[in-house]
């Protein structure tokens, strides 16, 4: 049975892709983990700075999109 996690395909450049496969594995991590985990805090530092991202955001970003 598939998961219901959302998919997001990405283009990278190739040197970019096989440094980032390197780092997770040094973390002991799969590339698409060590990914989750920049988001992660690419989000917490934007928060931080700019206060928290709300639902109504969100929804006003998509507008009658979602």
């Amino acid at each position: 049975m598939k998961d219901k996690l959302p998919r997001y395909t990405m283009r990278i450049e190739r040197d970019l892709l096989d440094k980032l496969q390197y780092i997770a594995k040094y973390e002991g991590r799969t590339a698409n983990k060590q990914l989750e985990q920049l988001v992660k805090r690419c989000i917490r530092e934007f928060e931080k700075d700019n206060g928290k991202i709300t639902e109504d955001m969100i929804q006003e970003m998509y507008g009658n999109d979602l």
